[in-house]
């Protein structure tokens, strides 16, 4: 693809294509926190409007604070929004429910329980038969390569392998939208590009609509399809970047230097939305 074609794609030009209809519609959603102290009310989200399609990868950064997770949450079901729409397949979303599944920083594995009990215990308060749930499970163990770790205990595993498992849990309950939330945000940098590559990997075999939250900035162009910008507090949409880098896609195409072209962009965005210039070492 030519430079300036892939600008173009990037810089969100339509085509004539029709589009299929969304997977995740999120229409003038309202976010606020009311200080029930002092009364006071803090806007966190304002007016924001956006459509995802069905197995598309879709991630937002923004500046610490912006109102990221405050979305994410309402997405999922738990935060109340203040106004505004948000439906999957049509449908509205007012709570959690098994149309959508959450993997945040924290695997938050249950300390009792091995990876493979670990990965059937979702699928347990659903309803699902002991047999299809252990079948089901070892499917997504088999995808995450967790085969030898499956009679492990949470304990006798690395940061990097219980957010496998954690991500191996939200897949088992074959969520029709997955939410992540800084997914690899504590872990090491050697073990995030590890799992930033799993999860290429899975993405590939499951082709799942995804929603995520980082402030990593190349592991936002490395996974997704579209890149939202959010401005700082209240969040508004400033900018969608299109990723136009061909897939399936490996941690080698860091080394195309379009790749380095559409980080920038996407730090460019921040900038402006900030009205200075942000430290790209730091962590927003």
């Amino acid at each position: 693809m030519s430079l300036a074609v892939g600008q173009a794609v990037a810089e969100g030009i339509s085509s004539n294509q029709e589009q299929p209809q969304p997977k995740l519609s999120v229409e003038n959603l309202m976010i606020s926190y009311e200080n029930h102290k002092s009364g006071e009310t803090t806007e966190a989200v304002h007016n924001v409007s956006l459509d995802i399609k069905p197995g598309e990868f879709v991630t937002i950064v923004g500046l610490s604070g912006c109102g990221k997770s405050s979305f994410l949450n309402a997405v999922a079901g738990l935060l109340k929004a203040s106004g505004g729409t948000i439906r999957i397949d049509g449908k509205p979303v007012q709570r959690p429910g098994p149309d959508r599944a959450v993997v945040f920083q924290k695997a938050s594995l249950l300390p009792w329980r091995t990876t493979l009990k670990n990965i059937t215990y979702g699928l347990e308060i659903m309803g699902i038969p002991k047999r299809e749930a252990v079948e089901r499970a070892r499917k997504y163990i088999k995808m995450a390569k967790l085969e030898d770790y499956e009679n492990f205990y949470p304990s006798a595993l690395s940061g990097g392998m219980q957010q496998r498992v954690n991500l191996a849990r939200a897949l088992a309950c074959e969520p029709q939208v997955l939410l992540m939330d800084e997914p690899f945000s504590a872990l090491d940098a050697i073990t995030r590009e590890g799992l930033q590559n799993e999860l290429l990997l899975l993405w590939e075999l499951t082709k799942k609509t995804v929603l995520m939250v980082t402030h990593q900035i190349d592991e936002a162009v490395l996974l997704s399809d579209r890149v939202i910008v959010f401005s700082p507090r209240p969040a508004v949409i400033v900018k969608e970047i299109r990723i136009d880098l061909p897939r399936p896609r490996t941690p080698e195409v860091k080394q195309n230097p379009y790749f380095d072209q559409l980080t920038q962009r996407v730090w460019s965005a921040i900038n402006k939305s900030a009205g200075k210039r942000v430290n790209q070492d730091y962590e927003i």
